[in-house]
């Protein structure tokens, strides 16, 4: 004989639901202040490569706490991909680090930005400059198709303080460079447009410096032998 326990007022317990819910994929921790995580992808959910949506999690008070992160991932992905800071202290970061596979967060469904193609300059040169985190957008950029048809020339700087902090970067150019779609999507050949350019500020690397300061010295132009750049005003 089967004893069943009605749920009434004093049994039940109340689960918060999480609104917006995606599920994490894959977390992946590049340092002990890096890491990066890939969840579902909203049927919904229509973005331009360099766009950013509002991710979280519920507070304790049951309230979602959200904060802006670029989709690192291209508008062509199944999968939406993030790159974060850990911050030990952080409202958010603080317990986002945390999350693994299968675990939910809250995202928004509604993608806004301006660094997008439709924003860009025509030109010969794509110029991408970025430290820490900020290479997210420009991972999602450098993933999309319409960069190689609308450029000669990518080129991506990435400075950080370690080295073991250019980690993502570095992967990330190697996978574009050898991914099979990508290559069937805009030719192989077209591939070798982008250049990656990595940089240190504290630890040794075959490149240090404030990338800021590479291009008032000329020392970036140098090593990537660009010789046709117009004059750059500072101010």
């Amino acid at each position: 004989m089967t004893e069943y326990t009605p749920v009434t007022t004093t049994t039940a317990t109340k689960v918060p639901t999480l609104p917006d819910a995606q599920t994490v994929l894959d977390v992946k921790h590049w340092t002990d202040r890096l890491f990066s995580f890939r969840v579902s992808r909203p049927q919904s959910l229509r973005f331009r490569s360099g766009e950013f949506v509002m991710i979280g999690l519920l507070k304790d008070d049951g309230k979602p706490l959200l904060r802006a992160y670029s989709i690192a991932s291209p508008a062509w992905d199944d999968e939406l991909e993030f790159y974060s800071i850990k911050v030990q202290d952080g409202p958010l970061t603080s317990r986002l680090q945390h999350i693994k596979s299968g675990d939910q967060i809250i995202l928004r469904p509604k993608p806004v930005g301006t660094l997008v193609h439709d924003a860009l300059l025509p030109g010969k040169r794509l110029w991408f400059f970025a430290t820490g985190t900020g290479i997210a957008p420009f991972a999602s950029l450098i993933r999309e198709p319409q960069t190689y048809e609308d450029y000669d020339q990518i080129i991506l700087t990435h400075t950080c303080r370690e080295v073991a902090e250019l980690e993502y970067g570095r992967q990330l150019v190697d996978q574009v460079k050898n991914d099979e779609l990508m290559a069937e999507l805009v030719g192989a050949e077209n591939l070798q447009k982008l250049v990656y350019y990595p940089t240190t500020t504290r630890e040794d690397s075959p490149t240090m410096g404030r990338i800021t300061t590479l291009i008032k010295d000329g020392t970036l132009f140098g090593d990537l032998d660009v010789t046709d750049f117009g004059r750059i005003k500072f101010i």
